[in-house]
C-alpha cells in the first residue's frame, strides 16, 4: 500500500523524536530525518541538491551574520566581570528593604539578559555573584535558589535574545521587530518577581532579612561602573528601533563596543579576548548546524505538506465545530512549557516550528505576538520543576539543594503563570511597542 505524503511526514517526526530520546545529537537528526524524507518523496538528486543547497543558502545569509556579533557582544560582557558590577550596584540602589538583595538579583539578572541573551548562562553567572553574598545575609537558600533560576529565565526575553534571532531565521520575520516586541514582557517580568520578593518578605521575613543602606553617593558611584554597559545596550535597541542599525549591525557595533569598553576598563586581557572568540565560534558553529538541519527538515515538511494538513484540520475544528481558537493556542502553549521541561529552548523551537507556525498563522494571529508567546512559554519550562534545566544548573553551580531550588522556584513559577496569561489576553504588551516603529 502507498503511503500518502502526509504519512511519510508524520512517520518521519515520530522517528525524529525516537532519535531524540536515544540521544542523538538534535542538528543530525533534523538534518538526516530532513534528507531522507526529500529522498523518499522525491528523488535521490533532489534531495542531494537540496543538502548541498541548504548550507550554502544558510550560512551567506546575511541577516544570519547577526547571531554570532550578539553571542560575541554578552561572551565579551560576561568574561569582563559585567554579573558582579551589575549586582553590586543593584544592591545599593534595592539594598536597604526587605528583600533588597532578592529584588538586585532580578533586577541585575534583566541587565545581564539584556547583554547576553542566553537563559542558563544568565542563571549560572548571577548565581556565582549574588549567593556568596547573600548567604552572608542570612538569606534562605530557598529564596536565593528561586530567585538565581527565575531570574535567569529572562536573558530569552529581554533583547537581544538568542532565542528571537533564532525565531526569526526560521519564521522569516523581523528579528528587529522581535526584539522591540520581547522589552514590554521583560521589564514586566522583571517587576512581577520583584512583587513576588516583597509578597515573600511579608510572609516569610525568616526567609528575606532587611538589608543595609547605602548613602547617595554610594549608589552614584556603583552605577558608574557599569553606565558604559546601559550605553550600549541603549544604542543597540534604539538604533533597531529608530531605523538606524539593521539588527545584524546592530550587533555588530556592540559586539565591537563591548571590546573596546571591556579593554579600556581592562577587564579584559589579550588571552581573555581569544576565550571569547573561541566561545563565539563554538556556540555559533553549533546553532548554525542547528539552522542548516531545521531548514532541511522545513523542506521535508513543505514536501509532505503535514503542517498544511495539520493547519487546515485545526482550522476546520475552529470553524466547522467550535473550538475557540483561545483552546488551541491553550494547547501549544501546554506543549512548550513541557517541552521545556526536558530540553533547551533553541531545541525546542528548532523541533516544533515547522509544525506549529503554519498552524499559528492560518487561525490568523500575530506572529511576531506568537513569538513573544513561545519564547516566555519556553521560559516557564527552563525554570518548571522536575526538570527545568535552570534548576539543574543553579543548583551545580552553587551548592543550593535542588530540593531547595524547587521550592524557592514555585512561587515565581505562579507568577509566570499570570505573565503568561496576560501576554496571551492582551496581545499589545507584545505588540504596542511595534505599532510606534
Amino acid at each position: 500500500m502507498e503511503l500518502s505524503p502526509e504519512v511519510i511526514g508524520l512517520i518521519g517526526v515520530i522517528i525524529m523524536v525516537i532519535l531524540l530520546f536515544s540521544r542523538m545529537w538534535i542538528g543530525a537528526t533534523l538534518l538526516i530525518v530532513g534528507f531522507a524524507g526529500i529522498w523518499i518523496l522525491t528523488d535521490l538528486g533532489t534531495a542531494l541538491n537540496i543538502l548541498g543547497m541548504v548550507p550554502y543558502s544558510q550560512s551567506t545569509d546575511y541577516t544570519m551574520t547577526c547571531l554570532p556579533m550578539f553571542i560575541l557582544m554578552g561572551v565579551v560582557l560576561a568574561h569582563s566581570n559585567l554579573g558582579s558590577d551589575l549586582f553590586d550596584c543593584a544592591v545599593k540602589w534595592f539594598g536597604r528593604v526587605r528583600g533588597g538583595l532578592a529584588m538586585a538579583c532580578a533586577v541585575a539578572c534583566g541587565f545581564f539578559a539584556a547583554v547576553c541573551g542566553d537563559s542558563v548562562t544568565t542563571a549560572v553567572t548571577m548565581g556565582k555573584v549574588a549567593v556568596p553574598t547573600m548567604r552572608r545575609y542570612k538569606y534562605s537558600d530557598k529564596v536565593i535558589g528561586g530567585v538565581v533560576s527565575a531570574g535567569g529565565s529572562i536573558g530569552v526575553m529581554i533583547p537581544p535574545s538568542i532565542c528571537f534571532i533564532i525565531y526569526g531565521l526560521i519564521t522569516q520575520e523581523s528579528i528587529g521587530t522581535l526584539f522591540i516586541a520581547g522589552i514590554i514582557p521583560g521589564i514586566l517580568q522583571v517587576i512581577f518577581y520583584i512583587l513576588v520578593i516583597v509578597v515573600l518578605g511579608k510572609a516569610k521575613p525568616d526567609w528575606i532579612p532587611q538589608g543595609k543602606s547605602y548613602a547617595m553617593k554610594e549608589k552614584i558611584q556603583g552605577t558608574k561602573e557599569v553606565w558604559p554597559v546601559l550605553i550600549i545596550f541603549l544604542v543597540v535597541m534604539g538604533g533597531i528601533y529608530t531605523g538606524w542599525f539593521t539588527p545584524t549591525e546592530a550587533g555588530a557595533f556592540g559586539a565591537f563596543a563591548a571590546i573596546i569598553v571591556s579593554i579600556l576598563n581592562k577587564r579584559i586581557n589579550r588571552n581573555n579576548i581569544v576565550a571569547c572568540f573561541k566561545e563565539t565560534l563554538i556556540s555559533a558553529a553549533m546553532v548554525y548546524f542547528l539552522v542548516v538541519g531545521a531548514h532541511t527538515f522545513l523542506r521535508f515538511m513543505a514536501f509532505s505538506n503535514l503542517p498544511s494538513y495539520l493547519g487546515e484540520t485545526i482550522v476546520a475544528l475552529n470553524t466547522e465545530h467550535g473550538v475557540a481558537k483561545e483552546w488551541i493556542i491553550l494547547g501549544i502553549v501546554i506543549m512548550y512549557i513541557i517541552l521545556g521541561m526536558f530540553m533547551d529552548i533553541i531545541a525546542a523551537i528548532f523541533l516544533t516550528l515547522s509544525i506549529v507556525y503554519p498552524i499559528v498563522s492560518a487561525l490568523g494571529y500575530d506572529l511576531i505576538w506568537f513569538g513573544v508567546i513561545t519564547v516566555r512559554v519556553m521560559q516557564m519550562g527552563m525554570v518548571s520543576p522536575p526538570f527545568g534545566l535552570n534548576l539543574f544548573a543553579v543548583s551545580r553551580a552553587t551548592g543550593i539543594k535542588i530540593k531547595d531550588c524547587y521550592i524557592g522556584e514555585l512561587p515565581f513559577f505562579i507568577t509566570d503563570i499570570i505573565h503568561t496569561l496576560l501576554l496571551i489576553l492582551i496581545p499589545a504588551l507584545s505588540t504596542w511597542l511595534v505599532s510606534l516603529i
